[in-house]
């Protein structure tokens, strides 16, 4: 009796892999062994940078709204216990946009917590 190999799994994981790496350089394209290796740290990275990618956008956004508040003279940590005390319950995100994009509106925001 012929021996069975499941010949279409395991190409199509084989292509699998192989479509990962498309474009990587030298071996890491076309050797199954090394693609295999190279695609799952690859998948890893981008695994970690999801999360990582969340921290940096939330130090960019408080670096935005403290480089805009020094300017009316408070900082920043003084700025969002002020923004807590009067119940203003705005996330970094839209208080970033609003540092940046409308000052005036900021700046009002400023003179109603001081």
């Amino acid at each position: 009796m012929p021996r069975s190999v499941n010949a279409v799994a395991s190409k199509a994981r084989r292509k699998r892999i192989l479509k990962a790496a498309k474009g990587f350089y030298g071996k890491r394209k076309n050797v199954l062994t090394v693609a295999k290796n190279v695609v799952e740290k690859g998948l890893t990275y981008s695994y970690v940078g999801r999360k990582l990618k969340k921290r940096e956008y939330r130090s960019l956004w408080i670096a935005r709204i403290n480089a805009a508040v020094r300017e009316e003279g408070l900082t920043y940590s003084e700025f969002i216990f002020k923004l807590r005390q009067k119940g203003i319950n705005l996330d970094r995100k839209v208080l970033a946009d609003l540092a940046m994009n409308e000052a005036e509106s900021f700046k009002k925001l400023i003179a109603s917590v001081k």
